[in-house]
């Protein structure tokens, strides 16, 4: 069970990939409306990285849709409202601020699989399950995220409570863009770097003179990264002048930025700091 959605007057819904990937193999998804009507909806795609899906619904007339916000517009304090269906509780709704912006957490998704939430609204507004996939608004009403996880403390007996105060949302604008792309497509295409990196240990870090980054493994021929100039044994050291201290940096970009897109990538190659301009190009 978990929240949704209507983000286009056709009634398509958006919602979190966890909520429904138990029926993405031929099971069946209903929904239940605020109003009290209930139908069974098409699930028109979904996406494990984000965490997000999109379903369907035939209906005879459109329905009414959430406004969309902006992520430039968010801020740290401000007021917001998260609404969903909280262990069932239908129509519920909860009020806190804004805690913090830019957060990168790692969520399950199913039994094998994990999400990277990028760049993450958190809040302190309560969400408990069965809010995943449901609204965080700002006070006008617009949606600015997408209610998806939980901090929670595990109590003696190794079974995780409930809202601690600390949930997290992913913002609206990657939301938006990924919940296009599912229902123009289908599916997310997203860019890539064509390179393999791991993180310095900080004995290495310390051998190649440096405080951290991250080494490159390989070089895909031909590949944007080989484009750049970048070469195998290179040290990527910033990615637009953030630290590369993981490859989280290097998903976070993957997931925020598309095909075209260009990255300021500083390395270090034999002792000599250089920067080149690395742009994203499309999975083959």
């Amino acid at each position: 069970m978990g929240s949704g959605v209507i983000v286009r007057k056709e009634v398509y819904i958006m919602t979190n990939n966890h909520v429904i990937a138990a029926a993405e193999n031929g099971g069946t998804i209903d929904v239940l409306f605020s109003d009290g009507r209930s139908s069974e909806v098409e699930l028109v795609g979904l996406d494990p990285k984000s965490d997000l899906a999109v379903l369907k619904m035939t209906a005879e007339k459109d329905l009414p849709t959430v406004e969309l916000g902006k992520s430039d517009d968010v801020r740290v304090g401000q007021p917001v409202v998260a609404l969903g269906a909280p262990l069932g509780l239908s129509s519920t709704v909860t009020a806190g601020i804004i805690s913090a912006l830019g957060r990168n957490v790692p969520v399950p998704v199913d039994e094998d699989t994990t999400a990277m939430l990028v760049g993450a609204i958190q809040t302190d507004a309560s969400i408990n399950p069965g809010n995943s996939g449901g609204a965080l608004v700002d006070c006008s009403g617009k949606l600015i995220g997408i209610n998806t996880a939980i901090a929670t403390i595990p109590n003696d007996l190794q079974v995780a409570s409930g809202s601690v105060g600390i949930g997290f949302a992913v913002p609206i604008d990657l939301a938006a863009r990924i919940t296009g792309q599912l229902i123009d497509t289908g599916t997310v295409a997203y860019p890539y770097f064509g390179l393999s990196a791991v993180p310095l240990p900080p004995r290495a870090a310390e051998l190649f003179g440096v405080d951290n980054g991250l080494y490159l493994q390989s070089v895909a021929p031909g590949g944007p990264a080989a484009q750049a100039g970048l070469q195998p044994s290179d040290i990527v050291t910033l990615l637009d002048n953030r630290p590369a201290t993981s490859n989280a940096v290097l998903a976070e970009v993957t997931l925020t930025r598309k095909a075209g897109d260009t990255v300021e990538v500083t390395y270090v190659r034999a002792g000599k700091t250089s920067t080149t301009t690395l742009t994203l190009g499309a999975i083959p």
